[in-house]
Parts: structure tokens; sequence; C-alpha cells
């Protein structure tokens, strides 16, 4: 089964051809980080425009490397919700006019879920991944907008157990490198840095919200921030790798304690921050002390994709959970699914 993914939630145009949820046969990426650069963070209406520009060229091109024509293919999944609604609106008016074009059905995917699915997929020929669905298992979703411990009994089956109270890991990253002068996207751009750098050389906080193994990175923005105004004689490496290190420091900790706390023995990382080396370093040597194995997608399937819609449609689809033409685009909504079941 041949499943048309469309994700358009943020600022990647993005198209991309799944085979039986797994196997990949075409994911088309088209940036807009280089347009929104001189900006320091995306600006929705523009991004909106721009996936206008692309979401037809970029969609054509994915079936063409997948070797594929519009009647091959089974459904169309489309990533509806959460996002910025000017750009969600783009990626589902085109998968209802494929859909109706192609007497097809369209499957509606949560964003945060396809990350999650992002662990499951295969390339062809090359960079096989082979992960074990090992159920149940938790996923640590790190992004600019979320910071979230899922706990996944089973395919499309989800209980969040911890999230951010305020800012979100990756957003953390991108206010502290925006105020270190260091510009955009600020994670990648830390990441780098930190390498040079001593995660030892300044004391950063790590918030712990009692009761809980919610996550917050306000605190530690705050500091940071503070620090920069106050220490100029500290290098750019340190700061950055002492910012690493607390961030990274939380994210496992909170991880590996709701595995231990539910029994868990897989662990996955999804999300764009899921891509840090510090954290899939530091996350797998302290769980394999706890018999856990973890995976994490590479990299370029840890941003935002459409190969990972496709593959959690296709377990939507499994489910027959298939979307009306009244499909429309939600700016926010849990991990929690609210499907129409109309046949289009």
């Amino acid at each position: 089964m041949k499943i048309l993914g469309i994700e358009t939630s943020c600022d990647e145009t993005s198209a991309s051809v799944v085979e039986d949820g797994r196997l990949i046969l075409s994911n088309i990426i088209a940036s807009q980080t280089d347009l929104f650069q001189r900006f320091g963070g995306v600006v929705p209406e523009v991004a909106s425009r721009r996936h206008v520009e692309l979401i037809i060229p970029t969609i054509k091109q994915a079936l063409e490397e997948a070797n594929c024509s519009l009647s091959d293919i089974d459904a169309v999944a489309v990533i509806n919700r959460p996002g910025l609604i000017p750009a969600l609106v783009v990626g589902a008016a085109a998968a209802k006019a494929l859909a109706w074009a192609a007497e097809i059905p369209i499957v509606a995917v949560h964003h945060l879920e396809a990350h999650i699915y992002a662990n499951f997929l295969e390339w062809k020929g090359k960079n096989s991944i082979q992960y074990p669905e090992m159920f149940p298992a938790l996923c640590l979703i790190v992004s600019g907008g979320h910071s979230e411990i899922v706990l996944m009994r089973g395919h499309c089956d989800y209980e969040i157990i911890a999230r951010t109270r305020d800012d979100a890991a990756g957003e953390a990253f991108d206010k502290c490198a925006r105020a270190m002068g260091l510009g955009y996207p600020g994670g990648p751009i830390i990441s780098n840095l930190a390498e040079k750098g001593n995660p030892d050389a300044v004391k950063f906080p790590r918030a712990k919200m009692e009761g809980t193994l919610d996550f917050s990175f306000s605190g530690l923005k705050t500091a940071v921030i503070r620090y920069i105004k106050e220490n100029t004689g500290t290098s750019a490496e340190d700061i950055a790798a002492s910012l690493e290190q607390a961030i990274v420091d939380v994210l496992v900790k909170n991880t590996l304690k709701a595995a231990e706390d539910y029994g868990v023995k897989h662990v996955m990382l999804a999300g764009g921050v899921a891509a840090n080396r510090k954290l899939q370093n530091q996350m797998r040597e302290e769980a394999a002390k706890s018999g856990i194995s973890v995976s994490s997608p590479p990299t370029i399937l840890c941003t935002d994709n459409a190969a990972m819609a496709a593959a959690a449609g296709y377990q939507r689809l499994l489910r027959g959970e298939i979307a009306g033409y009244d499909l429309d685009a939600e700016a926010s909504e849990p991990l929690a699914h609210r499907i129409t079941t109309k046949q289009p």
C-alpha cells in the first residue's frame, strides 16, 4: 500500500511516498530556513505564501522519484494539526484536491504522532534502519514547540505522561542563541559550538517540577540571558556547551525515570531536537545501564518531513479512520485524535 504524505505545518513544504507505512520511496523537503534567517523566526503569512508556490512542484517531484503516478497511490495522509494555520491550510487543501481527483481516501495526521512514526521508517536501498516495535514504549518528543514524554502501548495508543510547563527545549535553544547573537535556527548552531566548549564551565539551573516529570526551560533561558549580560569574558563555546548540557540532563533524567515508573524497555526520540548528538549519546549511555534500548531517526527524519506523515497515516488508515472533504486545519489539539469517518 502506497501512501502520499503531505507536510506544511511550519516552514517546510514536503511530500513523500511511503510503502506499507515503513519503506520510503521518496521524501522531498523544500525548506524555508534561509528565507526566515533575516527575521530570526518563521512569519506564518510569508510561510503560507511560499507553501502555495512549492506544494505542487514538491508533490510532483515526490511522485516522480518514487516512480509513481497518482493512480498508484492508495491514500493521501496530511498533517492538519497542530501548527501554523495559514501553513496547514495549504497542505490540507492540496490533500483534499488530490484525494477528490484520484478518488482515494484522505487521512488526517497529528503532527506529534507523525514525529513518533519517524522511528518506524526505513530508507530504500541505503541507510536502512530497523527498529524493533517494542510495546509498551516511551517517546520523548522534543522540538521548537514541544517537550513531551508519551507512553505508547501500541500503534496509535498514546498517553502523555509529561509535558513542558512553559518553553519547549527547542524554543530555549532558539531564544538563547538569539540572545547570544548566533542566528536562526539556534539548536544546530548551539550544538556545533558546544562540541568545542566545556559543559561544566557554567552551572546553569536544572528545573524540577515537584510531583511530576514535566519540563520547564523558561528559568534556564532567563539564567542564560542574565549570565550573558553579566559575564562578557566567557566564551560562546563554553556557554553553548553548558546550556546544552543543562537541557540534555533534564530530558534524559525525566525520560528514564518515566521508563522506570512504567516498566518500559524501549525509548524513542522524536522531533527536531532529537537530532542533537549530545542528547542521543547521553540517552543511550544512561539507558544502557538499566537495559533500556534507544532509537532515534536520522537527522533528516527528525525535522519536519512528509514521510513521517505517511507512516502515521498508514496506521490510521488500517483502522478505517478516514477524513472527509470538510477536513480543516487546527492550530492546536492534544495527541488524542478526533477523526471523522466520512468516505470521500
